[in-house]
């Protein structure tokens, strides 16, 4: 059945991977249905319920697979997005980094660094609500209960720290203040909001 299935099934799925990773996911579908098989649990009632179970497994396999190159396991994404370094013995390695804006990425480094160091212009619950949201991803609901704050508290917390922050960050840094306002609001600025 599964070499009878394969090159359709194959064939059906094509737009959802690159066809080496397809062909693995049809492998593994097929080796789960032969070891459910040889266990003898619920046993197979016909060729047409084995057809739709391969399939099914298959379907499964291919957003196991998805899940990982999108990012929720760094090393398939990397692998996933990696590019071929060319032939070694000819020598035509042309290593470049197509993602690489070194301008934008100084900036953010620069942004992120000046948050920091303004980090104590916010009150305490300023900064504990960004902190719950940046570095530990926390939840509202989550953070007010083990806080003890009501949503409304945590909502106008976070939203005055965003606020001040922002104010802050449109300062010159320290020892700039003769710098020329240009009317273009500071990068990363607009980041913050998020």
């Amino acid at each position: 059945m599964a070499r009878s299935r394969r090159e359709l099934l194959l064939k059906a799925h094509r737009e959802r991977l690159p066809k080496e990773d397809l062909e693995d996911c049809y492998s593994q579908a097929t080796l789960e249905l032969l070891a459910r098989a040889q266990r003898g649990h619920a046993p197979f009632k016909s060729p047409k319920h084995i057809a739709h179970t391969l399939e099914q497994k298959l379907v499964s396999r291919i957003h196991d697979r998805q899940r990982a190159i999108s990012g929720r396991s760094p090393i398939e994404t990397a692998l996933f997005r990696a590019a071929p370094l060319g032939d070694l013995d000819r020598g035509d390695i042309d290593l470049i980094d197509r993602r690489a804006d070194v301008e934008q990425l100084v900036m953010l480094r620069h942004d992120l660094g000046r948050v920091s160091e303004l980090a104590d212009g916010l009150t305490h619950d300023q900064r504990l609500v960004l902190a719950s949201q940046l570095a530990l991803e926390m939840a509202p609901a989550e953070f007010c209960r083990l806080h003890g704050w009501s949503v409304e508290k945590y909502r106008k917390v976070a939203q005055r720290a965003r606020a001040r922050l922002r104010r802050l960050l449109e300062q010159p840094p320290a020892g700039e203040e003769g710098t020329v306002d240009s009317g273009v609001p500071p990068a990363g600025v607009g980041r913050i909001r998020k």
